[in-house]
């Protein structure tokens, strides 16, 4: 009385690799770019302040590769990526608005 089981295996069609996923997008004014192939990125965001409900602007600094010649001034996308370097873990995906 042996009783045939089947063991689900699935196949090749129906398993699907892991994604990137979302990249993170920021977008931020370039501050500095004397470094070869790098630009600093200043990113502003606002926040509520939670005692005082008052609107505080917060700022943060990313090192982004660029090899889109970037200038100071210019307004940029930019998206997350592997560790480039020790402080680089960002690329510049366009140049949204060019400083005059």
């Amino acid at each position: 009385m042996a009783e045939e089981t089947q063991i689900d295996t699935p196949s090749a069609s129906k398993i699907e690799l892991p994604g990137r996923g979302r990249r993170q997008v920021k977008i931020g004014t370039v501050v500095s770019n004397k470094m070869t192939q790098t630009v600093v990125v200043k990113v502003e965001k606002l926040i509520t302040d939670r005692l005082y409900h008052r609107r505080l602007k917060k700022t943060a600094k990313f090192a982004a590769h660029d090899e889109l010649s970037c200038g100071v001034g210019d307004t940029v996308a930019i998206v997350s990526s592997r560790p480039l370097s020790k402080t680089k873990r960002w690329r510049v995906r366009e140049i949204l608005k060019r400083a005059e």
